[in-house]
């Protein structure tokens, strides 16, 4: 057996849909000081006392709508994922899964690793692009778990994705298959999850990666620059996000006379709420009502073949 490993991390999601397992899980994600950086005396007793049974009704009633057989999609679709880049490497290392919130926890994952004899640990967060609340969140997890376990492998962190060749024509042959079966929209959007600005410029590398991203497909593409927009969705609270906002360039569009817009969310590595609720549901109900006639949300990577080639190229730069 080799001794490389490799832990593939996601964000996480809750175990099933009853309200108190996406509380649990929503109290544990909204407690990572990297996520929401307010004094831990001032939020915690706020979020537990207050926002958590406001949001946990609301967040289980979204789960639902796009809860699959097998359970929540980014559960299903990171397992997947996880179980063919195993085979995909076979001897060369062995492949783990965790989440930065809830099931199977970090400790969990790197205590199977350190049993199995892994001394080289390769940590991939399934985020292409980097920021610190998302990848700098889980190295912190990582190595809060390897100090309790008095473990020190050789490690190798990778830090984004998003600039390798392989993942840039990935999403370009996802445009472009979808366009070849649908036929081209008007307009194409970029989404890409949001940030507080002030994270930005504080030194947050993420906007300036997810221009990048953009940038590199759409020249892969051949796209002028009035075929697409890049946009930010998901934000929460009052204080400036990176912007435009998804939401509201949707609905600009619409009531501009713009009928018919594609959207791919290239931030994400597989589906999950935020693509399927967020936009495929409640943004294109968004932009029908606004007066727009079509929005056509384009799938992730998922656990495609590209995909598993993908990633299986980005962690054989780091093996032995």
């Amino acid at each position: 057996m080799s001794d490389n490993g490799v832990l593939l991390v996601n964000l996480g999601t809750p175990e099933s849909l009853d309200k108190t397992s996406v509380g649990r899980f929503l109290i544990e994600f909204l407690s990572d000081p990297r996520v929401v950086d307010l004094p831990r005396w001032l939020w915690l007793p706020l979020l537990r006392l207050v926002i958590i049974p406001l949001r946990k009704k609301q967040a289980t009633n979204a789960y639902r709508k796009i809860w699959m057989q097998q359970g929540s999609p980014l559960k299903v679709y990171s397992s997947s994922l996880c179980s063919q880049l195993r085979q995909h490497l076979e001897s060369r290392a062995q492949v783990s899964l965790a989440m930065r919130y809830g099931l199977p926890e970090i400790r969990e994952s790197l205590l199977s690793l350190h049993d199995n004899g892994v001394g080289k640990l390769i940590v991939l967060p399934l985020y292409p692009q980097y920021s610190v609340t998302t990848s700098e969140s889980v190295f912190d997890a990582v190595k809060s778990g390897l100090a309790q376990l008095d473990w020190a492998p050789e490690l190798h962190l990778i830090n984004q994705y998003h600039d390798t060749p392989g993942w840039v024509h990935s999403i370009a042959s996802t445009v472009r298959d979808f366009q070849l079966q649908y036929g081209k929209a008007e307009k194409l959007l970029f989404s890409m999850h949001g940030l507080p600005r002030r994270l930005v410029d504080a030194g947050d590398p993420y906007e300036q990666q997810c221009r990048k991203s953009v940038t590199d497909v759409t020249e892969v593409l051949n796209l002028k620059e009035n075929d697409y927009m890049l946009t930010f969705q998901s934000r929460v609270g009052r204080e400036p996000w990176l912007q435009p906002y998804t939401d509201e360039v949707i609905q600009q569009l619409a009531e501009s006379g713009v009928k018919h817009i594609q959207v791919i969310s290239p931030g994400f590595s597989v589906d999950c709420l935020e693509t399927l609720e967020e936009i495929a549901i409640r943004y294109r109900d968004l932009f029908l009502s606004s007066g727009g006639r079509k929005l056509e949300y384009i799938p992730a990577l998922n656990d495609s073949d590209e995909h598993v080639r993908l990633l299986a190229t980005v962690i054989e730069n780091h093996l032995r």
